[in-house]
């Protein structure tokens, strides 16, 4: 049961005890969040990973490196300018997919976090976190780098006035060393740069 707290760390506290799903029995601990919980910008991956579960940080394995580099050459500090989350906290067994019922199970610790963090922008990293959040599945190579105004799906009340990016997953990025346009890496650059040009034409 997930009650409405006033803050991120009450939140990750009552998450710290949840048994929701199986992966309770199996993670190192809850995975919940880093960068600036008052930015306009909000960040979602896929799942805790074995260097996530022992940190207990999101994106800090060679993925997450990769996606603070990328974001670093678009003029966006990760530690000041966007907060990061994944749309699962515990890390499933040998980095597997997340299940349907494991997102849905999570969803509401997300929903929580959406309305404590209030970002203007929502970048989807990936496949998964764009089925947790829209209902999609599937279709990230063609639905990348195209905003979203109006979302539907699950979290679709949460998600009502936000505007929302998908953008590749930098563990799809990591299989493709090439940087020539139109390959994946470009695409991402060029994705990252429009979620910049975005974020700087937010009103303070």
């Amino acid at each position: 049961m997930v009650s409405r707290p006033f803050d991120l760390e009450t939140l990750r506290q009552q998450c710290d005890g949840c048994h929701g799903c199986d992966l309770a029995t199996v993670r190192g601990q809850v995975v919940m969040g880093r960068g600036n919980p008052h930015a306009r910008l909000l960040l979602i991956g896929e799942a805790p990973g074995a260097e996530e579960d022992a940190r207990g940080l999101p994106f800090v394995g060679r993925s997450g490196q990769l996606l603070d580099r990328l974001l670093g050459e678009a003029g966006l500090d990760p530690q000041q300018d966007l907060y990061i989350c994944n749309a699962i906290k515990c890390r499933p067994p040998a980095n597997r997919r997340p299940t349907a019922a494991e997102l849905q199970a999570c969803r509401p610790w997300l929903a929580q976090q959406i309305r404590l963090i209030d970002p203007a922008l929502v970048v989807l990293v990936g496949a998964t976190a764009m089925e947790a959040l829209l209902g999609i599945r599937g279709g990230i190579t063609q639905l990348r780098g195209q905003w979203r105004e109006r979302p539907q799906g699950p979290l679709a009340a949460e998600l009502q006035g936000r505007r929302l990016l998908p953008i590749l997953h930098p563990s799809y990025l990591l299989r493709f060393a090439r940087e020539d346009e139109g390959s994946p890496r470009w695409q991402t650059r060029e994705d990252l740069a429009a979620l910049q040009q975005a974020l700087r034409a937010i009103p303070n």
